[in-house]
């Protein structure tokens, strides 16, 4: 059916016209987006400045983290003192101790963790960087270049510092001026300094207990925290170790409590007759005394008995 001029201007009527109307469409679709797009900078500014639910990460896992590096920092301190007599131990310790730490530590700078932490799934984060709203994000801003060499002066060098420092007071015999000698006065002040950096220390592990955040004053100061290397990871409890230990603490328990009720010397003597034979019990050289007779004492008199015959030849004229 071929169409007539009248539906050909119907067609082209109505065509017009939706054209007309997605045109009006789209100019008020256009126009409100162009009046949200103050509110919608603003609103993207203060996301940091909102509420967000804080990132949950275990105390265990991150003291776990410490008492890992601590042993395994102790492991290669065995084998550095097998390396060196201790005379140079006890001139060097120092030093040598400073120089192991410094290698121990270098893992900071490459991955961000140390060992104990990369055992236990944890890394370290800007926390600067993760105020406010951004505390929970999935993403993790990693340490400054600022913040990891500062953290490997704090924990080696200052270590390395008070070690020589405190040494070197006590060689020296700084305590024992009297009071008005400057060396005596450095002397308090290295004290009160300890006392106030163990106090120090000690709030800021009640906090780390309350929040979790930061294990360590260095952590602290630097801001910089213990957060999951991989969040999504199911967490396998193994309590096959914690068995172990139960089951022989268990039993040292009881060894300690029964070894001073058993006669050993008894005991061992009922196992040679049990398990020995007769024969190596009758070739004893006394089996042959009667039951009246004391092997001690008949010992004793053998012996007198050889000694007398001995100097009794010696005596005789042809053995001079």
């Amino acid at each position: 059916m071929i169409p007539n001029d009248s539906n050909k201007d119907n067609l082209l009527t109505d065509s017009v016209a939706t054209a007309s109307l997605n045109s009006s469409n789209a100019a008020f679709w256009k126009n409100d987006w162009l009046n949200v797009q103050s509110s919608l900078s603003s609103l993207r500014n203060s996301l940091a400045s909102f509420p967000s639910s804080p990132l949950r990460i275990m105390r265990v896992s991150q003291l776990d983290a410490d008492l890992l590096d601590s042993e395994l920092f102790g492991t290669f301190k065995e084998q550095l003192w097998l390396l060196f007599s201790p005379q140079i131990k006890q001139t060097f310790e120092p030093e040598l101790l400073a120089i192991l730490h410094f290698i121990y530590r270098l893992t900071v700078l490459e991955s961000g963790a140390t060992y104990g932490a990369q055992l236990q799934n944890l890394k370290y984060r800007n926390e600067k960087q993760h105020w406010g709203g951004l505390q929970s994000i999935t993403k993790d801003s990693p340490l400054t270049t600022f913040q990891k060499f500062a953290y490997i002066a704090m924990t080696v060098g200052g270590q390395y510092i008070w070690i020589r420092i405190s040494r070197l007071v006590i060689a020296q015999g700084w305590s024992e001026l009297s009071e008005d000698d400057p060396r005596n006065i450095f002397w308090k002040v290295l004290q009160k300094v300890e006392n106030i950096y163990k106090t120090v220390s000690l709030l800021n592990f009640l906090i780390f207990l309350y929040d979790g955040k930061y294990s360590t004053l260095t952590d602290r100061i630097l801001s910089i925290r213990l957060v999951y290397a991989r969040r999504i990871m199911n967490r396998q409890v193994s309590f096959e170790f914690l068995n172990r230990q139960l089951v022989w603490h268990a039993f040292t328990e009881f060894l300690l409590f029964i070894m001073p009720l058993i006669n050993l010397r008894k005991l061992k003597n009922l196992l040679k007759r049990k398990l020995l034979p007769e024969s190596y019990f009758r070739s004893n050289l006394l089996d042959f005394l009667p039951t009246h007779i004391c092997a001690i004492c008949h010992e004793n008199q053998s012996a007198s008995n050889a000694s007398a015959v001995i100097s009794s030849k010696k005596a005789e004229p042809g053995n001079v």
